[in-house]
């Protein structure tokens, strides 16, 4: 199983009363968006599932790719890595799942993942965290394949 976990571009700040769901992305959260898809195009594979979160700017992160995606409420800003994991069903899902959420899950479920001794790491805004999940000598391990940054596209 592959799971990618991509972090929404930069959002436009919250203010005080305003309902951090409808937070959009700034021109430059959508250039990030935008960066991150083409080069996120040309290594998925067929069959991907892509889920996202209900906050307007990780909607717009993910309509970016140009691909069908499903909202999930376990992917809000309130979300856990057990929800996150539950959700794509690591580590007996099959495929590919392209998860699109928010700091700090990400970074929780990739360090969880990742066996750190950190309770979570930072994913910067707009980056993709790709693993993959195998059988070796009879052993569950996750494999980190690729950590990518719009800004360095």
């Amino acid at each position: 199983m592959d799971l990618i976990l991509w972090r929404h571009g930069e959002a436009e700040e919250s203010v005080d009363g305003d309902d951090d769901l409808q937070r959009p992305l700034t021109p430059r959260g959508q250039r990030q968006a935008k960066r991150m898809a083409e080069w996120l195009d040309r290594q998925l594979p067929d069959g991907l599932r892509v889920l996202a979160s209900p906050a307007v700017r990780a909607q717009q992160t993910a309509q970016a790719l140009g691909r069908k995606f499903k909202l999930r409420d376990e992917l809000a800003p309130v979300a856990t890595p057990d929800d996150l994991l539950a959700l794509v069903q690591w580590p007996r899902g099959r495929g590919t799942v392209l998860v699109v959420g928010h700091q700090p899950v990400l970074g929780q479920a990739a360090a969880r993942l990742l066996g750190m001794a950190a309770p979570d790491c930072a994913i910067r805004k707009g980056a993709v965290w790709w693993l993959r999940q195998r059988e070796r000598q009879g052993a569950s391990e996750t494999v980190l394949l690729a950590v990518q940054a719009p800004d360095l596209l």
